[in-house]
């Protein structure tokens, strides 16, 4: 078995929709060159660790145009091909997304359900508040941390 953990954080300003695992929630979008999901890309990073590939800047770098706006769950469904073809397949992966807001509460369960459903393993998701303390407490942006366990196919 491997572990890796990933981690992302993007600040809020950006154009278009908030995206989070997926999922589309009201409130401000997060600013980044693809959708900047930060769930996604943090799940992304630890499955790319655990199989020791190249990190997600690597494999999709923002200087190249065709990843503008691109959907990180697209990217992770790459990602987890890739982690598969390297011999890999996902046990398990535990999210915490840290945000002072929106709340994010009433989406746990599809945030959850839409990373289980591309990376094909157990997930869990929870939220956490920044508590008025630091960038996420004076809700300039969200971060999130991903940890995952994979097992030889």
């Amino acid at each position: 078995m491997r572990i890796g953990l990933g981690f992302d954080v993007h600040p809020f300003g950006g154009s278009g929709t908030l995206v989070l695992g997926g999922v589309e929630i009201e409130g401000p979008a997060l600013q980044g060159h693809s959708d900047a999901d930060a769930v996604a890309h943090a799940v992304a990073d630890a499955l790319l660790g655990a199989a020791g590939l190249a990190d997600l800047g690597t494999l999709f770098p923002a200087s190249h145009e065709q990843y503008r706006g691109a959907s990180s769950m697209t990217l992770l469904k790459d990602v987890v091909a890739r982690v598969r073809a390297a011999g890999w397949q996902t046990g398990n992966v535990d999210v915490v997304i840290a945000a002072e807001a929106p709340r994010l509460g009433p989406h746990i369960a599809a945030i959850a359900a839409g990373l289980a459903d591309v990376i094909g393993g157990s997930v869990s998701v929870k939220a956490k508040r920044g508590e008025g303390l630091g960038a996420i407490g004076r809700a300039e942006g969200i971060a999130a941390w991903a940890v995952a366990l994979l097992e030889p196919v």
